[in-house]
C-alpha cells in the first residue's frame, strides 16, 4: 500500500476525538514503513507525549480485519509489543493509537548489538498465551504450497509473528526488542519466528554458522520437530518461488534451506 495520509488531511471529526483523549497535537510524522495501513503517524500531543497511530479507511474490508487482529491480539502480546492506549472510529476510518517506542529499527547485520535483544524477544514469543478466538494456522498461508502431510506437520497452537523484517522490530532505548504489527500472526510450531530472524540475519550479512548459533539458544528450536523443519523450508521455498519466480527466488530459498542443516535431524536434507 503506497498510500499514506497525512494528519491534516484526516476529517476534522476523527481529529477532534482523538485530541478530546490524546490532549493538543503538536505534532506529526509520517512513518513511511509498512504495507497494511493508510495512516501511520508519530503524534506528539500535550496530554500523553508521544503515540503510534495506525489507521485503515472503513471501507478497505482486508485492512479493516488485519487491523482488529492486531487490536484483539494486543492484549496478548504485553512485553512483546507496544500496547493499544486509544481506539477512534469516526469519520470513515478505524485507528488505533499504540504506546510510543522510542528507538530505531533492529540491526540484523554482522557484528550488531542487538543479538541477545532478539534472543531475549524470541523467549517472550515463546511463551505468549493461545488466543481464545480465531487466528489462521500457519499451514493456511502456504495453502498450495504444501505436499501430502505436510499441514500437518506445521500444526501448533504457539501464536506466531511471522514477518519479522527489520521494520518490524524495535530496539527500545532500554535495549528491549519489541515486535510490532502484529496484522499477520498465525498458530503454529514455537520455533517458526525465530528460524525467520535466523535467516533474516543471513540475509542481512551473517554467516550460516553465526546464525546458527544465534538460533540454538532459541528453546522452541530445540524442541523442533525434524518433519516441521522440513515442511516449513519446503513451504516456503515453494511460496517464495511462486510469488517471485525461480530465479530471483533462488538467493533466499538457498538461505531459507540452511536451516536443515543447522537441525541435527534434518542435516543434509533437500527437497
Amino acid at each position: 500500500m503506497s498510500e499514506r495520509v497525512l494528519w491534516d488531511e484526516l476529517p476534522g471529526s476523527l481529529r477532534k476525538e482523538i485530541e478530546q483523549c490524546t490532549g493538543e497535537v503538536v505534532g506529526a510524522e509520517s512513518v513511511a514503513e509498512g504495507l497494511n495501513c493508510s495512516l501511520a503517524l508519530v503524534l506528539h500531543t500535550r496530554g500523553s507525549g508521544s503515540l503510534f497511530l495506525k489507521g485503515v479507511r472503513a471501507s478497505a474490508e482486508a485492512e479493516v480485519a488485519g487491523l482488529l487482529r492486531e487490536e484483539w491480539i494486543n492484549g496478548l502480546v504485553d512485553g512483546v509489543g507496544p500496547p493499544i492506549r486509544h481506539r477512534f472510529e469516526r469519520g470513515g476510518w478505524l485507528c488505533l493509537a499504540f504506546a510510543y517506542v522510542e528507538g530505531r529499527h533492529v540491526d540484523y547485520g554482522p557484528g550488531t548489538r542487538d543479538r541477545p535483544a532478539l534472543t531475549r524477544a524470541t523467549r517472550r514469543l515463546h511463551r505468549l498465551p493461545a488466543p481464545t478466538f480465531p487466528v489462521p494456522r500457519l499451514s493456511d498461508r502456504f495453502a498450495g504450497h504444501l505436499s501430502p502431510g505436510e499441514a500437518d506437520a506445521l500444526k501448533g497452537s504457539h501464536l506466531l509473528h511471522t514477518d519479522t523484517n527489520p521494520h518490524n522490530v524495535l530496539i527500545g532505548r532500554s535495549g528491549v526488542a519489541y515486535i510490532i504489527d502484529w496484522a499477520m500472526p498465525a498458530l503454529g510450531p514455537a520455533w517458526i519466528d525465530a528460524a525467520d530472524i535466523a535467516v533474516w540475519l543471513m540475509a542481512y550479512g551473517h554467516t550460516p554458522e553465526e546464525a546458527q548459533a544465534w538460533l540454538s539458544r532459541s528453546p522452541g528450536w530445540r524442541q523442533a520437530e525434524s518433519a516441521a523443519v522440513e515442511a516449513f523450508v519446503s513451504a516456503t521455498c515453494r511460496n517464495w518461488t511462486a510469488r517471485v519466480g525461480e530465479t530471483d527466488a533462488e538467493s533466499q530459498n538457498t538461505r531459507v534451506r540452511r536451516l536443515l542443516d543447522f537441525h541435527p535431524e534434518t542435516a543434509g536434507f533437500r527437497h
